[in-house]
């Protein structure tokens, strides 16, 4: 009998060359329906895969990464089928899962047509009501060659030519299609019940532009047709939502093409900007946080020093002064650490957290730029935290609470990854062991679920990383933690300890928000533009009716702005419903019509953006509604 060791420990017997099929089965119905592959020891494999020797097995669904690239790889070897079928002269390329779907490249004479990709997905369809099961087997090197050779598919020949002599090769063959796969697969064509082709765009083979443009198709697919309709929707709201659309409709910020990356702040944007400015500084400030601010421009000497220069020039922006080499900072860490090491610190003054909204500049691609998401200047909140080893697993945990205090303010849920020592790091092996070490003991200790993500961190240290997620379930990551031993050695940091003697203190670097600009992107996407009234760059607007209601309009408006609320005044000659709705779209929390009834009792009409009439309320009741609203920092 063959022993299976289950995912929770158990193990169960079988008869040699049961298939993991057959397991997922007999450990529960459910299970054997919805099981997509199986790891066997580790490996990724087919259901079909049989078990001769004591394994561990486990399973995974659609619910599993590994589930849905498995199931969204067979579409796009269904989507290649579909395409041989509808076009014959069609020379296949590749065929990826990517997140949130697949594709497939095509050497076709031309580009497809919408009516065309509506003939290969009704194809689709067909292949999948088929359910042809997904058969896998092995050939040589040279009869994979042979095999393609003579269906005409040259790209798949340059795969295999790359492949050693020796190379046993894999195929996947569902019905009379054939295609060069390293799997696993999902059983049958029957699974993909839901499946959608979403566009067409050029690609270079092999992403050179040196090589011919091929079409490829972009697609989604889904076990459930309700989960596809999901996905659509989510699709057509995050372009309902996009800041770069809502930024110019609300007048936030623009990018000029004198600035390509580097985004210009209109004044309703600064107002949002600068109110999320002055919670930060209002919260680092309660928690003992004391704020800098460093230069822009440091010479080559610092960079070098820091390991910047060797680890991260690609990225730097450069200057001549006074015949010296200089940087434009890409980050504001060496700056933070001049300021720690102007002085003389005891034992007694550690820790010591130094905050910085620092402007940085990073070198990113023309072709990877994206609003406000990805820029080549941003504001980082950073703080660096200095501070004794005994005070590591605390001050980490102070960044925790702080982080999660300010994602639950906007309402955001989020994720923690732990990123591990990256191929072009510094420092030995026990540095890096005793770094990582204390981050792990500190979410510990915070009790928070965390996955390991191996080689992410930064080259100076390991790194915590925070993934927040908006209302459409997607995820950013903002915050950071980076822990550093690396950085006060190389600029020789020390603290004079109890003992008389100097020491080498610990560094935290850490950012909450990550980058002011992409924050700023994320909660206009997030809220749809309609921010809290905390940050909505106009609060209220004052919609007299005629031109004889002006007067207590203003006196409306000059009591409320006394009272630290941001007003409009709508003065033009136009029709009330005109300008409520003009108000509504341009997101503004609050509308108070005033005609004769108003300006005779002292009153407003209160109308929200959407909740609709609220009534009659007296100025000071609605002062003190939004007041409060401010105060609480209410969604």
């Amino acid at each position: 009998m063959v022993k299976v060791t289950l995912k929770d420990g158990s193990v169960r017997e079988y008869p040699p060359g049961t298939t993991c099929a057959a397991v997922a089965g007999e450990i529960s119905p459910r299970l054997g329906r919805e099981a997509l592959v199986a790891a066997v020891d580790g490996r990724l494999v087919d259901l079909g895969y049989p078990l001769e020797h004591d394994a561990a097995v486990q399973f995974f669904t659609f619910d599993d990464p590994e589930g849905r690239q498995a199931f969204r790889h067979s579409t796009a070897h269904v989507l290649a089928q579909a395409v041989k079928k509808v076009f014959p002269e069609a020379r296949l390329a590749i065929g990826p899962a990517i997140a949130g779907g697949f594709y497939y490249d095509f050497d076709v004479p031309r580009p497809f047509t919408p009516e065309q990709l509506a003939k290969i997905q009704a194809e689709m369809e067909k292949i999948v009501k088929e359910d042809l099961p997904f058969n896998r087997f092995e050939v040589t090197r040279r009869e994979a060659l042979d095999r393609f050779g003579a269906a005409g598919e040259t790209y798949k020949e340059e795969l295999i030519n790359d492949l050693p002599e020796d190379a046993v090769i894999s195929c996947y063959q569902q019905g009379d299609f054939t295609d060069l796969c390293a799997g696993p697969h999902v059983p049958s064509t029957g699974r993909l019940k839901a499946v959608k082709l979403t566009g067409v765009a050029g690609a270079y083979w092999r992403g050179s532009e040196k090589n011919k443009m091929l079409q490829r198709i972009y697609g989604t697919a889904f076990p459930k047709k309700s989960q596809l309709e999901e996905h659509l929707f989510r699709i057509e709201e995050a372009k309902r939502r996009d800041h770069r659309k809502l930024g110019a409709e609300l007048d936030l910020f623009s990018i000029q093409e004198e600035g390509p990356g580097f985004p210009f702040f209109h004044p309703k944007g600064m107002v949002l900007r600068n109110e999320l400015e002055q919670f930060w500084r209002d919260e680092h400030r309660m928690r003992g946080y004391q704020e800098i601010r460093t230069p822009i421009i440091l010479n080559r000497a610092l960079w070098e020093r820091s390991g910047h220069w060797e680890h991260y020039r690609e990225n730097m922006y450069f200057t001549r002064i006074d015949e010296a080499d200089y940087a434009v900072k890409p980050m504001n860490c060496p700056g933070g650490i001049l300021v720690y090491r102007s002085h003389l610190h005891s034992y007694r003054d550690l820790p010591v957290r130094l905050a910085e909204l620092g402007l940085v500049h990073r070198h990113e691609l023309s072709g990877v730029l994206h609003g406000l998401m990805r820029v080549r200047c941003f504001t980082q909140d950073d703080a660096h935290i200095f501070m004794l080893p005994a005070q590591i697993r605390e001050e980490i945990i102070g960044v925790i609470d702080l982080v999660d205090y300010f994602y639950g303010v906007f309402g955001f849920n989020y994720k923690v990854e732990l990123s591990t020592r990256p191929e072009n790091s510094m420092g030995s092996d026990e540095i890096w062991d005793t770094a990582t070490a204390a981050l792990e003991e500190a979410l510990q200790a915070r009790g928070m679920d965390y996955k390991v993500n191996e080689g992410d961190g930064a080259f100076y240290g390991p790194k915590i990383d925070f993934h927040l997620e908006d209302c459409l379930g997607r995820t950013w990551q903002c915050g950071t933690i980076q822990l550093d031993f690396l950085m006060p050695e190389k600029f020789d940091l020390t603290y004079v300890g109890e003992d008389g003697q100097k020491h080498r203190p610990v560094m935290i670097h850490r950012v909450v928000f990550g980058s002011i600009e992409r924050f700023i992107g994320i909660l206009t996407e997030h809220f749809a533009g309609a921010f809290p009234v905390w940050l909505a760059p106009v609060q209220v607007k004052v919609l007299p009716i005629a031109g004889r209601h002006l007067d207590y309009a203003r006196e409306v408006g000059r009591r409320l702005e006394a009272g630290g609320i941001r007003v409009e005044l709508d003065e033009r000659n136009e029709k009330v419903n005109y300008k409520i709705r003009e108000a509504q779209a341009q997101k503004i929390p609050y509308m108070l019509v005033i005609g004769d009834r108003e300006a005779a009792s002292g009153a407003v009409s209160v109308r929200h953006r959407s909740g609709g009439d609220l009534g009659s309320f007296s100025v000071d009741d609605f002062l003190a509604r939004v007041q409060e609203e401010i105060r609480s920092k209410a969604l």
